[in-house]
């Protein structure tokens, strides 16, 4: 954040609160500017008047602004936004700290859990995440828990005691302090103020009283959003048993799916807003443990890449003349993430060197010998397995895989890594270390490597110079075919080539 007293020579200082002034909604999320003459904090976007540069310090996270002593606008609910993309572009301590936040890991490991995996000392951690986010772990976890209550008190007609625990709160009590400390209003009365009209309205975003025991959220993306794409690419690699796809009533896409969560396993639909100006996914999600909420809304937001910040990407992706016929085609392409890092990895090396197709077969006769089965008061077209685990792999593998043995002897390998706990897979690795990882396993190349960095951890510079289609693509766009100068040429698309990949695909 700006000193109080450099904040008008300060360049960063001064490109934030033009972007304020201008009212620019392309920032919401990517900053909080806190004005301490009135005591809150807002959006960029906030209508209000717009404070004087002394009166202002600008923050990178709610946590730091109430550390500050300041509490959220009830105007433009600042916390009602996507969030920021810096979380997935930075891979330093303080951005995958950021990442295992947000997915509920100080809830369940505390922080000596959180520093742990990252392989530091509580201490360390909370000295480095409170210079360089203006708060320590425990308040941005508070900060993340106050931001999920408010959804579902203002998405959900869940009973507040459920809000509270499915939020992470210790206590009834810690709940209602810290939502009025942060919100200056009772739990009750957020709800209240949330009745009027919703925004991006929408199948999906109140629960019927016909569907008790499922959840539904509605989580805000940053614009421009090219939800169908996603949709599409992950109906061309349904497995079977797993996950279905499908066309609503009204002509949206729907993808349903079985996950494992901490808690149990978990029945999850997925299908986009109807607002195009005010883009977003809708969750209907039944839970075996309202704690989940937050790993799997932070897994939502990395599957559909929500908190990408498209204008920066499309403008630099459009400056090249070989791709700005595509951006301008297919504005907000994302680069899809995964629900679970495990089966993303089995995903990538059984699809490697087959079409898409041979590898949904695949993977659908893996999943009906060695998934589990999950009961669910749901329809009967609904998916009930469960994507094998890495133990069940690992020790049954061998009698359900076909193809060469080189690979099979491969994938078992990694199943026993994962299993036990010799190869992490997560969002919250740094990604160089991974690729590494995995390389120095054998029967493991560049492609799978890069495309399991791409998709769990959300890198938005990898190019697949290995992968044939991208490179038919490439050509199609009359570039380069050879995989060392379409490499050479992809540099002038750095730190977007993960995007420009997508777009590639597309043109093939």
């Amino acid at each position: 954040m700006a000193r109080p007293d450099a904040r008008t020579a300060d360049p960063s200082f001064a490109e934030r609160y033009r972007a304020m002034q201008a009212r620019d909604a392309r920032f919401d999320g990517q900053f909080i500017t806190g004005v301490h003459s009135t005591g809150i904090y807002c959006r960029p976007s906030c209508p209000a008047v717009s404070p004087k540069p002394s009166n202002v310090t600008f923050y990178l996270t709610a946590a730091a602004a109430h550390e500050a002593g300041l509490r959220a606008c009830k105007r433009c609910l600042p916390d009602a936004v996507p969030g920021s993309p810096e979380w997935n572009l930075r891979d330093d301590l303080a951005a995958r700290a950021m990442r295992l936040i947000a997915d509920g890991l100080v809830e369940r490991e505390g922080v000596p859990g959180l520093a742990a995996r990252l392989g530091y000392t509580p201490r360390h951690l909370t000295r480095v995440l409170t210079a360089e986010l203006g708060a320590g772990p425990l308040a941005l976890a508070r900060a993340h828990r106050a931001q999920t209550a408010r959804s579902l008190l203002t998405s959900t007609t869940l009973p507040v005691a459920d809000v509270a625990f499915a939020s992470g709160f210790g206590s009834i009590r810690q709940f209602n302090d810290t939502i009025r400390e942060v919100y200056e209003r009772s739990p009750l009365e957020v709800r209240a103020a949330a009745r009027g009209p919703r925004r991006g309205g929408g199948r999906g975003d109140a629960p019927g009283e016909a569907d008790p025991g499922t959840v539904h959220l509605r989580l805000p993306a940053r614009a421009s959003f090219d939800a169908d794409g996603v949709f599409a690419w992950l109906a061309a690699r349904t497995v079977a048993g797993v996950e279905t796809t499908s066309i609503s009533d009204d002509g949206r896409p729907v993808f349903v799916r079985t996950l494992r969560l901490p808690g149990g396993p978990a029945l999850v639909e997925l299908t986009p807003g109807d607002d195009a100006a005010d883009p977003s996914i809708l969750v209907r999600a039944r839970l075996a443990d309202l704690a989940d909420l937050p790993p799997l809304v932070a897994r939502v937001r990395r599957l559909f890449d929500l908190d990408a910040d498209a204008v920066a990407i499309d403008a630099s992706l459009a400056s090249d003349p070989a791709l700005a016929a595509s951006v301008a085609a297919v504005p907000g392409m994302r680069v899809p993430g995964c629900l679970d890092p495990h089966e993303l990895v089995f995903r990538a090396l059984i699809g490697q060197q087959v079409s898409v197709a041979a590898a949904r077969t695949a993977l659908g006769r893996l999943a009906e010998a060695l998934g589990e089965r999950a009961v669910f008061a749901a329809t009967e077209a609904s998916p009930t397995v469960l994507f094998p685990t890495a133990a069940a792999i690992a020790e049954h593998g061998r009698e359900v895989l076909r193809g060469p043995a080189a690979r099979i002897r491969t994938i078992l390998e990694v199943a026993a890594r994962i299993a036990g706990g010799d190869l992490p897979v997560s969002a919250d690795r740094e990604r160089h270390d991974l690729e590494a990882q995995l390389l120095a396993i054998p029967g493991i190349g560049p492609w799978t490597a890069g495309y399991v960095a791409m998709r769990v951890t959300g890198a938005p510079d990898v190019l697949l110079t290995g992968d044939l289609a991208l490179r038919n693509g490439a050509a199609n766009l009359g570039l380069p075919r050879a995989p060392r100068e379409l490499a050479a040429l992809g540099l002038r698309w750095a730190p977007w080539r993960s995007y420009a990949s997508m777009h590639l695909w597309r043109a093939a």
